[in-house]
């Protein structure tokens, strides 16, 4: 695996883990929980779905799994949004992650590209 794979794989690990810190972090309200619950869920999957397209059968398969990692983490970057919209958490608290997720977004978006210019 080159340095460029294992730099966002471990990039994409700390995303998921200041995902599950902001979780934690969260009021109990019912409103808190359930934007929580959807960005626990595709925050964390950003990685393990990225981890998944770098064993891809072929590009087809590269091209598929890395569409999935772009859908979760531009989902991310809603559901962060939406929490500082709505004033759960602080916009402070949240900038880096949104601005994290937005990257990760551009990323892997451009890597599609990437692959699919190549066919």
């Amino acid at each position: 695996m080159d340095s460029r794979t294992e730099k966002l794989r471990a990039r994409t690990k700390d995303f998921a883990i200041r995902i599950i810190h902001l979780f934690q972090a969260l009021p109990g309200t019912k409103e808190a929980q359930t934007i929580g619950n959807q960005l626990l869920r595709c925050g964390t999957s950003v990685g393990a779905n990225y981890r998944s397209a770098c064993h891809a059968r072929s590009r087809a398969d590269f091209i598929s799994k890395i569409g999935v990692v772009v859908e979760e983490a531009d989902e991310s970057v809603f559901w962060l949004e939406l929490l500082c919209d709505l004033k759960i958490m602080k916009k402070e608290r949240l900038d880096g992650l949104l601005q994290e997720a937005r990257e990760l977004t551009a990323i892997f978006s451009a890597s599609r590209q990437t692959a699919k210019k190549g066919r």
